[in-house]
């Protein structure tokens, strides 16, 4: 039987299954379109991103980051499976579709998990970011 909320503790908090915000698509959506633009804006100027074996600081440091990964020869496609909202703690599972720009590679699907815990005083952006995603390959 699968439920729409959860509870984690210590200390006790309640997650609830919900739709994806418009604030994480647009994210994935500047990603996907090799855009860069204003869906990183849900990160606070200071905030904190480890993803994978990077650790970044500031959201121009993962925008840039984040894009050089992409200018490495692919293109990426996040798709929602699962969104769960904690309030203070966002986590997103997914699917991202890598597709090489050489068409002799491989498409590859990893799955994706990742918590984004919002700022204190502004609890509409991203204060720090914890991801994995694949393994790609072995």
């Amino acid at each position: 039987m699968q439920t729409d909320t959860i509870q984690i503790a210590p200390p006790a908090m309640t997650m609830t299954r919900k739709e994806a915000p418009q604030w994480l698509l647009d994210f994935w959506k500047e990603i996907d379109n090799k855009t860069f633009g204003k869906g990183f804006d849900c990160f606070a100027e200071d905030a904190t991103c480890h993803l994978g074996i990077a650790a970044w600081k500031g959201r121009e440091a993962i925008r840039e980051n984040l894009r050089a990964f992409i200018d490495t020869g692919f293109t990426a496609h996040h798709d929602v499976l699962e969104y769960w909202d904690g309030g203070s703690l966002k986590i997103f599972r997914g699917i991202v579709t890598m597709t090489p720009d050489d068409p002799a590679k491989p498409v590859v699907k990893p799955v994706m998990t990742h918590f984004f815990y919002m700022d204190e005083a502004n609890p509409e952006q991203v204060r720090s970011w914890i991801g994995s995603v694949g393994p790609i390959a072995f």
